[in-house]
């Protein structure tokens, strides 16, 4: 699962504000509110929560997740990523690169504009009109991959701006999704609504997933028909590989078809009156909160270490496709089949790492799971269709390769799974129980602000040593930044 719950919250301001407001210095608060031209009354501050949204508003929400995860599963990882490794760029290492450079054009992009963005959304209310405009780059994007023909002059540019456009689209959809999850519920039940919506993404994913392994994507060459045996739906040739082109608009499809529950029964914001100067207000207060970072020194090095090991999992599951795909010479259903391994293993040790965060506490638990990711990591890397463990010569009939990176995801799933799940809890014991909406605003946006680092580091690696295995390896640096900062994190803080 690529990415749930590591967006940019567009609301991180007004929660701050909202913290502020409930504490004893709310009126200190006011000023500052008043000082640089907000809007907010001291009413409008000191408001009691809401009682929440009816459960179909809920629902509808959390149907958001199911709708966008296609886009992570089915064109960024398991389906159209090795479909482009195979039979639109010239070879494993030429499509790691490029597909490296419009991941990290996307996730720059984004992290550039998610903070004014979320600074005039803030200002002005209502969400909905966002994410609909960001739902049409969303659908024109991945519709528009289908056009990346085997052969055709221009395919590799085609596939490439649509995933960039649908990339930008789906994020900012989801950014602003996730800023109406507040206004939904209680704060006691913000988890358990992102936890449910999580896993519904989790479930939406495999399941678009097999559905394309079993009635569209091509598994044999030879007879064109799919993993289940049956000629390609909708008339699709499996011969040009239409059923793997086909995830594209099945994505568009799929996500336009479900998101709908949103706009029809999700309460929006009310609209307002835009803040004077909204855009230098948001920025000023991100700003002026980051300054603080240093003076406490376990919650700053909590949000750098997490930086760099969010970074190389997102990575990791980026790239894990076209990777086995250009080394070990998987077939498009082979990836597939991996992804859903991964995506159950994921659930599952997303369960089991909440139980053992129960037991010994969040810091174990990342920190044991970034040592299996790099441990896996280091599988995956020594392992060719010739030779495991970098000493180990296979016949080239051999199995070993294909179970060796099998059991490797299954690893990376878990463990992936596990770390974020237990990320979030090891977040609230860096911080007062007041700053934990501001804090979860922030640890989303640093996530964002430097995804680009991963898929730039590895384009570069791939694009100077020509070699997909030596290109993956700043993933295994990434994660093991990750667990040496975790030796300053604190695990219990002033949450306790």
């Amino acid at each position: 699962m690529f990415g749930p719950g590591d967006f940019f919250s567009p609301g991180l301001f007004h929660a701050h504000v909202t913290n502020l407001a409930y504490s004893p210095n709310h009126k200190c608060a006011l000023s500052y509110i008043k000082a640089w031209g907000g809007t907010m009354s001291e009413t409008a501050a000191t408001a009691q929560p809401h009682a929440g949204a009816d459960k179909k508003a809920r629902v509808s929400w959390m149907l958001f997740d199911w709708a966008a995860q296609p886009f992570h599963t089915v064109i960024l990882t398991f389906i159209f990523g090795p479909y482009f490794a195979h039979h639109i760029a010239a070879s494993g290492a030429e499509a790691q690169t490029w597909w490296g450079w419009a991941v990290a054009i996307g996730g720059l992009i984004i992290a550039f504009l998610a903070p004014i963005l979320g600074a005039i959304s803030d200002a002005t209310g209502p969400r909905k009109p966002y994410i609909a405009l960001f739902s049409v780059l969303a659908i024109a994007g991945a519709f528009s991959m289908f056009f990346a023909t085997p052969g055709t002059e221009n395919a590799v540019m085609i596939a490439l701006v649509g995933l960039v456009i649908a990339m930008i689209g789906f994020e900012f959809a989801a950014i602003f999704n996730n800023a109406m999850m507040p206004d939904l519920v209680s704060r006691k039940d913000l988890g358990e609504l992102s936890g449910n919506g999580w896993a519904l993404g989790y479930v939406g994913g495999v399941t678009s997933l097999i559905f394309i392994l079993a009635f569209m994507a091509t598994s044999d060459p030879e007879t064109g028909k799919t993993l289940f045996g049956f000629t390609p739906l909708f008339g699709l040739d499996g011969f040009n590989y239409e059923g793997d082109r086909a995830s594209g608009p099945f994505t568009a499809i799929w996500y336009l078809i479900f998101v709908i529950p949103l706009f029809l029964f999700v309460p929006d914001a009310a609209k307002k009156r835009a803040a004077k100067n909204a855009i230098s207000l948001g920025l000023h207060k991100l700003w002026a909160t980051i300054k603080t970072l240093p003076e406490r020194r376990s919650y700053f090095a909590f949000l750098a270490s997490s930086l760099f090991y969010r970074d190389g999992l997102n990575a990791l599951y980026a790239f894990g496709g076209i990777y086995a795909a250009g080394v070990l010479g998987l077939s498009v259903t082979q990836v597939g089949i991996f992804g859903i391994i991964a995506a159950i293993a994921g659930a599952l040790g997303a369960f089991l790492g909440g139980k053992a965060d129960k037991k010994f506490g969040p810091k174990p638990v990342v920190a044991a799971s970034c040592l299996i990711l790099v441990l896996a990591c280091l599988l995956v890397v020594s392992t060719t269709q010739t030779y495991v463990l970098f000493a180990f010569p296979v016949d080239p009939a051999s199995s070993a390769p294909l179970l060796t990176f099998y059991f490797a995801g299954t690893l990376i799933g878990a463990f992936g799974g596990s770390i974020q799940a237990a990320s979030r809890t090891l977040l609230v014991h860096q911080v007062r129980h007041e700053e934990v909406t501001e804090a979860f605003g922030l640890y989303a946006f640093s996530g964002r602000a430097t995804a680009f680092i991963g898929p730039f580091a590895v384009a570069i690696a791939t694009g100077i040593s020509g070699s997909q295995q030596i290109g993956i390896s700043p993933i295994v640096v990434l994660m093991l930044l990750g667990l040496i900062g975790l030796y300053f994190v604190k695990q219990k803080g002033p949450a306790d």
